[in-house]
């Protein structure tokens, strides 16, 4: 399965920068593929590993915020992989012809 999912603190103030790059780094330690972006971190792989990642994220959030809002969006493929790479090739693929 892939999720987007992003974790944002509430409670702490505008800048909410430094405690983002720790629920990132969460995802990042976990060794699932994953892409972060300005808005979402994709990570994929198994729904228990996935949803456990995104379970830490928001306890990296929670960690120094008094409160998280999560976002999430799945898409579960049972018995498919690397999608998270063949979903952009594909439409890179077809950008590409003339």
């Amino acid at each position: 399965m892939i999720i987007a999912f992003s974790v944002t603190p509430l409670g702490t103030g505008v800048d909410v920068g430094r405690a983002v790059a720790e629920a990132v780094r969460v995802v990042r330690a976990s060794g699932l593929p994953n892409r972060t972006d300005a808005m979402f971190t994709t990570v994929e792989g198994e729904w228990d590993e996935v949803m456990g990642v995104v379970k830490q994220a928001a306890d990296a959030i929670l960690a120094v915020a008094p409160r998280c809002s999560l976002v999430l969006k799945a898409d579960i493929r049972p018995g498919v992989t690397d999608a998270i790479t063949a979903k952009v090739d594909k439409v890179e693929q077809y950008l590409s012809e003339k």
